[in-house]
């Protein structure tokens, strides 16, 4: 379920509708829109898009994805300028054949999840691991993107006067 912020709606401001109508037009073309008008194919395969957190500190950028059942052979992860790009294909398991199914919800199918990143990043020392289902891609930070702290040195503010203006 996606969290929606709440904004306040001012009633003298003419045009505060149109920022609420722009959130719920957003949130109305996330959700798949007739899906019992979906093809057969797509029903039985359920196309789907894994979840994914991104967040950075000072030095990386780290993106994590939910991909429960795949082997990392299975994932097909590459980068080009700042897009992060994860593909792959979770295979649907037609092994069983006696049982009869009431429910599927689970998702099988080819799926691209492509992620813009906050920041540039050195593309030579991405640094991606799989584990228990949720790929870790580490994503170093440019230098010039860093920033660099720069100290101030103490220093003697003009030069020394005695009286009159002369130096001493």
């Amino acid at each position: 379920m996606r969290l929606i912020r709440y904004r306040p709606r001012p009633e003298l401001d003419p045009f505060s509708w149109l920022s609420g109508f722009r959130d719920d037009l957003d949130q109305f073309f996330e959700r798949k829109l007739a899906p019992w008008q979906a093809s057969e194919g797509e029903l039985l395969e359920g196309a789907w898009s894994p979840m994914v957190d991104v967040c950075e500190d000072k030095d990386n950028v780290l993106v994590r994805a939910d991909l429960p059942g795949l082997n990392k052979e299975e994932i097909d992860l590459s980068i080009l300028g700042n897009t992060l790009t994860i593909k792959g294909e979770k295979k649907s398991e037609t092994e069983v054949d006696e049982e009869n199914y009431h429910r599927v919800e689970r998702s099988y199918g080819l799926f691209q999840r492509t992620v813009e990143l906050p920041s540039d990043v050195d593309q030579d020392k991405v640094d991606a691991s799989y584990k228990d289902g949720v790929l870790e891609v580490k994503l170093p930070k440019k230098e010039a993107v860093k920033g660099k702290k720069i100290s101030i040195k103490a220093g003697e503010q003009g030069s020394k006067k005695g009286k009159g203006g002369e130096k001493k």
